[in-house]
């Protein structure tokens, strides 16, 4: 499959999939060797399934406008 033959939304998954992958790869993981918890792991896994499942996320204009972040 070709770019052209994308569609919009996949297009935008390709693109957030590789910028995620890029800066992994330039600033690593600084949380690396540390222990979490398993509720927390879960969570984490659960989030990162919806996103490569193509799922819409929250704009972050309105996390802000929830949590009264000024822009």
């Amino acid at each position: 499959m070709q770019v052209k033959d994308l569609t919009v939304e996949q297009l935008q998954t390709l693109i957030r999939n590789t910028v995620d992958e890029r800066l992994d790869e330039y600033f690593g993981d600084p949380d690396q060797g540390k222990e979490i918890k398993e509720s927390f792991m879960q969570s984490l896994l659960n989030t990162r399934k919806k996103r490569m499942e193509g799922r819409a996320t929250i704009p972050a204009s309105e996390v802000y406008k929830r949590y009264g972040i000024d822009q």
